[in-house]
């Protein structure tokens, strides 16, 4: 059974984009090699990649044009993707599907998969998947930068929900690497 992984970073005050969408400007303060590594993990241990609408539109505009890692963008143009969206009927990015019921597909995909599934980006998109029990970890890039207004990755937790730490860990930019399981998350 794959796991189902939401991936994202965030400043310190909980900002994963600033007030203008795409507004990814505080991510150069906690790129590094380190991310590099882990992204090209990612890569290299995929299933399947998730994004909602929004995320999807962005990092296909962005990925299938990119020249400054061309190890990155291999695997992120190549990847098997899939995006919720009610709006979008198909899509352009290679190897990518559209789906109206994510939740539904996303609960297949996890009994038919023996390999990760990231949720990448998708504020919006993680808080139903989460209110569904599909999430199994959380994985979190801290910047080491506080904002101050923005979209927060979290806006409504729905109360108090505890979370086990798998790792936490500095990386090499001066930012932090939280991987939390979900355990409420649904178990076959």
């Amino acid at each position: 059974m794959g796991e189902l992984v939401v991936w994202n970073v965030m400043t310190l005050d909980g900002r994963f984009e600033g007030p203008e969408k795409w507004d990814l400007a505080f991510h150069e303060h906690i790129w590094g090699e380190d991310l590099r590594q882990l992204s090209l993990g990612f890569g290299e241990s995929l299933g399947l990649l998730v994004f909602g609408r929004v995320t999807y539109e962005g990092m296909a505009a962005h990925w299938s044009s990119d020249e400054d890692d061309p190890e990155i963008a291999a695997y992120m143009n190549g990847a098997p993707k899939l995006v919720a969206s009610r709006t979008l009927t198909s899509a352009a990015w290679e190897n990518t599907e559209v789906t109206a019921d994510i939740v539904g597909e996303l609960r297949r995909r996890k009994r038919e998969l023996d390999r990760p599934i990231y949720v990448f980006g998708s504020a919006a998109l993680t808080e139903s998947l989460l209110a569904a029990g599909l999430v199994d970890e959380l994985l979190v890039g801290i910047a080491p930068a506080l904002m101050g207004e923005g979209t927060p990755l979290f806006s409504s937790a729905g109360g108090l929900r505890p979370l086990t730490l798998r790792e936490c860990r500095a990386l090499d930019s001066g930012g932090v690497l939280l991987r939390y399981g979900v355990p409420w998350a649904e178990r076959e």
